[in-house]
């Protein structure tokens, strides 16, 4: 994919100071330490180093990336170094999509509370897959899967939900038998749209019994017990969405989704178009028409307010892993699934992707296309700000 002409980056070099007059004290310290990351993300304020043609020679100054994960250029590295980890999880069976989504009321608590409302909504969505897979009159059985917080909508309102990527299947409860779903069934979403709501307002109400909410502005009132209660009556009588996109054709076409899905942030630098007279015009996905491309324009200052919403909790894990998938269980859970499904033999799609994985890492050199592009050395910040100036004058002089 060619670099895109316009990057999240450059819209905070240009408008970012003024952003920050305009926020003054309401913009936290958390988001401060996210736009200067972003702005100096593989720029010389960084360092750098060399890289040097193992073939012809030809040298290229490599900026230093910021590594932060709310950066679009730099998730594309920790989603390679991510599938790599995941494809030893796969099973060779149908996998399935299912999303968890709360109403509107809930997504402003939580714009207050992200900690502990994403925090309930993980737990609330992985414990409806399990008990509703682990029920007899519908599948039976232990199930394993990972879920992955967005907080997002394509025009970067906050819109909180969590993605699970499912194998169609699971453990017998004695351990013996691979049990298997119906061709293109995983189970049945308003099952679990009624089961996730319970288990969400459920945790929800202890929360604010342990003193573990706040809120402010609009929502000051619901500090008050009755309102609060008030206001789970209303969301107990709403029907939450929970949906189940068509299975995925195969282990390899999950990795292939997983790398460009895990990973994203609020929003690509590829979507936006132009940055022009104090405002950004970028692209969407219209799904409420038919999912058909469209675009919209914001002043920068709303752009960078919206993009900041997403902002997470200071070592808040957004991918985790459920079940069959649990850290401490992985390893044996998983030998156990591939016996009972006859898997002995190293996967094809591990290959697959291999292959893919080391095109896609190709260093080649730009100038004889034949050799690849090595570190020869490092340079520090001044290094790499005075190599910066000396490239400047160059092109000023030509």
């Amino acid at each position: 994919m060619s670099r895109p002409l316009l990057e999240v980056a450059d819209i905070i070099r240009a408008h970012g100071q003024a952003f920050l007059e305009a926020m003054g004290e309401r913009l936290s310290s958390a988001k401060q330490r996210v736009l200067r990351r972003l702005a100096a993300c593989r720029t010389a304020a960084l360092g750098g180093h060399v890289e040097r043609c193992d073939r012809c020679a030809h040298e290229r100054i490599a900026y230093n990336s910021c590594r932060d994960r709310h950066c679009p250029k730099c998730q594309a590295q920790a989603n390679a170094d991510w599938l790599h980890a995941r494809q030893a999880d796969l099973l060779p069976v149908e996998y399935f999509h299912v999303v968890f989504t709360v109403p509107e009321e809930v997504a402003r608590i939580a714009l207050q509370n992200k900690k502990v409302v994403y925090g309930i909504l993980f737990a609330a969505s992985a414990k409806a897959l399990q008990d509703i897979a682990a029920d007899p009159r519908h599948l039976g059985a232990e199930i394993g899967f990972l879920s992955v917080l967005h907080t997002w909508g394509q025009t970067l309102h906050h819109h909180p939900h969590v993605h699970c990527v499912v194998p169609g299947g699971g453990l017998s409860p004695d351990g013996t038998r691979w049990i298997a779903c119906k061709p293109g069934f995983f189970l049945p979403v308003k099952v679990l749209g009624r089961v996730f709501r319970g288990k969400f307002l459920a945790l929800l109400k202890r929360a604010q019994q342990d003193g573990k909410l706040s809120f402010q502005g609009a929502l000051g009132h619901l500090h008050d017990g009755a309102a609060f209660a008030a206001r789970l009556r209303s969301l107990y009588e709403k029907d939450w969405v929970v949906y189940a996109k068509p299975p995925f054709g195969g282990p390899a076409q999950v990795l292939k989704y997983l790398a460009r899905y895990t990973h994203r942030v609020a929003i690509s630098n590829h979507r936006l178009l132009a940055m022009k007279d104090g405002r950004v015009t970028f692209s969407y996905k219209d799904y409420a028409r038919g999912q058909r491309q469209r675009t919209m324009t914001l002043d920068a200052t709303e752009f960078l307010r919206r993009f900041l919403l997403h902002v997470l909790p200071r070592g808040f894990t957004r991918i985790r892993y459920h079940g069959l998938l649990a850290h401490r269980v992985r390893t044996a859970k998983l030998d156990r699934c591939r016996y009972l499904l006859g898997q002995t033999t190293t996967p094809e799609w591990e290959a697959e992707v291999r292959e893919e994985s080391a095109e896609a890492e190709e260093n080649l050199c730009p100038r004889c296309k034949k050799g690849h592009m090595v570190r020869s050395k490092r340079l520090s910040v001044g290094e790499a700000i005075a190599r910066q100036l000396q490239e400047q004058r160059k092109i000023d002089s030509s």
